[in-house]
């Protein structure tokens, strides 16, 4: 039981020395050791609000792009949309240009048709004229071929006439 308990001069010497180391770490160590706490936690504290800062930058930049990218779009979309919309302008000025100078030909076309028909029809009027003349003059030799049918046809055609 000796050794559990200790002797009062050991705990004298064991508080003196304590109280010593106690006064040394006191006097040289804990200043700079309790700096050195207060320095990290400093160092620590700056580092979370940096972290805290950064952290939101980093939410108004996602913000920012976000917003950049919906312009973006937004733009893409009214491009796109003109694109479309002069396509068609395009398209629609193509097919009146086109149904114009189809409708021109068409015209062109009948023209041509009535002005060839017009030409065919004064020329059969011609030829029918011709023919006529010609079955006439035939005619008109082999009746007229003596004299008394000549005077008889002059008689006849004075009469008709009325001068005035």
């Amino acid at each position: 039981m000796d050794l559990v308990k200790p002797a009062i001069g050991l705990i004298f010497w064991m508080t003196l020395s304590f109280g010593i180391v106690l006064f040394i770490l006191g006097k040289f160590a804990w200043k700079p050791i309790l700096k050195a706490l207060k320095d990290r936690e400093g160092s620590i504290q700056d580092a979370l609000d940096t972290a805290k800062k950064t952290k939101l930058e980093m939410a108004a930049l996602k913000a920012d792009n976000e917003k950049l990218l919906n312009q973006a779009r937004a733009e893409r979309d009214l491009m796109l949309k003109e694109a479309r919309d002069t396509k068609d302008a395009i398209i629609a000025e193509a097919k009146t240009k086109a149904t114009a100078e189809a409708n021109k030909l068409l015209k062109s076309a009948r023209e041509a048709i009535n002005t060839e028909k017009n030409a065919a029809i004064s020329e059969l009027k011609s030829q029918v004229a011709k023919l006529s003349v010609e079955v006439a003059e035939k005619i008109l030799r082999h009746e007229l071929a003596n004299d008394d049918k000549q005077k008889q046809l002059m008689e006849n055609l004075l009469k008709d006439v009325n001068l005035n």
